[in-house]
């Protein structure tokens, strides 16, 4: 009994011991928690943000994706292991302390009762003992007195009487008391042995199991801590080996050839140009006839250094030169006196030896200063993909229509969802007012039809692609439907140029006639850049603009800088702008693009 209050506090630490390590097991979890949380934030953070289908197919990218599939499942196994852990050790734990503090309490209440109902007895049989003590002390005084009376001669005989009655009452208690304690302290020692060797030897045993049984369960909670982790490492595991596997999938050479089937142009390389002999209608002189020409007299070199820069140029057309929109219908004649003016100045000069002049150009060549014209036009438009080659920007465009038709869904959905909620408001007008939705739903249609005209305007560039890349084998198109166009007709099919950056051209705008003031400032004749061959007749009613026929002949001076008209002369020295969609060009060799427009 004298250790029972150091078992009373040594239960109580082992309590608190248990809820401590509950406590671990807690603040354990919510690591676990937090960890998960940050490991999904961050799956979440570097995830496509689009759709599958806009997402590169490069197998890095593919793999680095499904790393983070794998991550997002090991962060759902640490969650796993947090909610095994509150629900089977901090959780168990939680529930088993109330129960012991309860067992506990039931226990140390025992032990309290055992102990008062012994104090209990002690009192009564210490009760009874002073009694008996008073008793005998009061028998003796009257046993003291009766004798006294009894040997005192003066004494009467009822004095004597009186102290004998006094006497044998006093004994006769004293007897009694003595009965009485007697008792008591039997029954006293027995529930004092009892509680000694019965009762609190079965509390102590009560606790004593208690706080094994305390031990015992910490000791699984333990391994079921332990537990918890390790049912879930084969599948943290099997997460490692996918992140693993999924690197071991990265293809280099698939990702090549992805890059290369993307990008590829499906253009042809230009073939080689045939000689083209001008000198034809040369007329013989008597030396000519007796004299061999050299072999390289009639081939005209071209100037080095011009025709390397040139070329050079022309060669990076994929990366620095800016592309050209193609027209989607001819352009009309442009009003320029001026340029008729310059035209007709030149001719004479031209005409009386149009080969002799040609040859000499040709060996000639010298840079000429960039026209004002040039500097004037803006950076073509790039919101129809025009920089792009044809199977590029049909995909491109075909995107921007699926995306511009979802959005226009979307705007219906809207709009068809006002007109039910606006129903409702006029079938039942406590709910709301109908006219409150109006400018929303005027809002929505005004989308509606923006978006509408988007689509539209991409369908349109679209079918132009479309029309182009199916057509491309044969541009020539029938003499009975094409031959002498009307001025303002829209073109059969458009130009189509093997350069990417020339197949497409914005629409022709109208050339105002002061930018071509600039052109003919210098009394030098232009070189020339090759040759083209008429494909439909164009009246060249306009000034600055040159009459020519089906199948005429033209020398090439300028090129198409990307508003529709190619400058060419005539034999005979006439000098104009005529439609680039009427003509066949081919270039020379050593002039800028080397390329073959059809």
């Amino acid at each position: 009994m004298d250790q029972f209050e150091n078992l009373d506090k040594h239960t109580q630490w082992g309590i608190d011991f248990l809820e401590r390590y509950a406590k671990f097991v807690k603040e354990r979890l919510e690591i676990e928690q937090t960890y998960a949380k940050q490991l999904r934030n961050l799956v979440k953070k570097y995830c496509p943000k689009r759709s599958k289908d806009d997402e590169p197919r490069f197998s890095s990218c593919m793999s680095f994706y499904s790393i983070l599939n794998e991550l997002n499942d090991y962060a759902g196994q640490r969650e796993v292991v947090a909610e095994e852990m509150g629900h089977n050790v901090y959780g168990e734990l939680m529930r088993y302390s109330q129960d012991l503090k309860s067992e506990r309490k039931h226990h140390l209440q025992e032990g309290r009762k055992a102990q008062q109902y012994l104090d209990q007895c002690w009192k009564h049989m210490d009760n009874s003992k002073k009694k008996f003590e008073r008793e005998c002390k009061e028998a003796e005084k009257s046993q003291i007195s009766y004798d006294r009376l009894d040997n005192d001669i003066n004494a009467t005989k009822s004095e004597v009487e009186k102290a004998k009655s006094q006497l044998y009452l006093r004994t006769h208690s004293a007897d009694e008391s003595k009965n009485e304690y007697a008792a008591q302290l039997q029954n006293f020692n027995g529930e004092q042995w009892k509680h000694f060797n019965v009762a609190i030897p079965q509390i102590f045993k009560n606790l004593q199991d208690m706080d094994e049984r305390r031990t015992v369960k910490l000791g699984e909670t333990y391994r079921s801590f332990a537990e918890v982790e390790r049912r879930v490492v084969p599948i943290i595991s099997k997460c490692l080996e996918g992140m693993v596997t999924a690197a071991k999938a990265v293809d280099q050479r698939k990702d090549s050839a992805i890059v290369v089937e993307s990008f590829k142009s499906g253009f042809e390389p230009p073939g080689d140009f045939p000689f083209e002999d001008y000198s034809q209608n040369l007329s013989r002189t008597g030396s000519d006839n007796t004299i061999s020409t050299p072999k390289n007299e009639g081939v005209v070199k071209p100037d080095p250094k011009h025709s390397i820069s040139k070329a050079a140029k022309n060669k990076l057309w994929l990366f620095g030169k800016k592309p050209k929109s193609p027209p989607s219908s001819p352009p009309p004649a442009p009003h320029r006196p001026d340029l008729a003016t310059a035209s007709h100045c030149q001719a004479p000069k031209f005409a009386s030896d149009p080969i002799a002049f040609c040859l000499s150009e040709l060996r000639t060549v010298k840079p000429r200063i960039a026209s004002f014209r040039g500097l004037k036009r803006g950076a073509p438009s790039l919101e129809d993909f025009s920089h792009l080659p044809p199977e590029q920007r049909r995909k491109r465009l075909q995107a921007r229509i699926d995306e511009l038709s979802k959005e226009l869904q979307k705007e219906v959905d809207q709009r068809d969802a006002l007109n039910k909620m606006k129903d409702v408001y006029e079938k039942n007008p406590q709910m709301g007012d109908p006219q409150s939705l109006q400018p929303k739903i005027s809002e929505t249609m005004c989308n509606m039809e923006k978006l509408r005209s988007e689509i539209h305007k991409n369908e349109s560039w679209l079918s132009e692609v479309e029309g182009k890349v199916s057509t491309r084998g044969d541009r020539r198109p029938s003499a009975d439907v094409n031959h002498h166009t009307p001025h303002g007709r829209e073109s059969p099919e458009g130009s189509y140029t093997d350069d990417p950056s020339q197949e497409h051209r914005s629409p022709p705008h109208q050339p105002d006639p002061r930018q071509f003031d600039d052109e003919f400032d210098n009394d030098d004749p232009l070189p020339v850049l090759g040759h083209c061959k008429a494909l439909y007749s164009f009246d060249g009613q306009n000034e600055g603009t040159l009459l020519m026929k089906e199948d005429d002949v033209l020398y090439i001076i300028e090129e198409d800088k990307g508003d529709g008209w190619t400058r060419a002369r005539k034999q005979s020295g006439e000098e104009g702008y005529v439609p680039t969609s009427y003509v066949e060009i081919a270039m020379e060799k050593n002039s800028k693009g080397a390329v073959t427009y059809i």
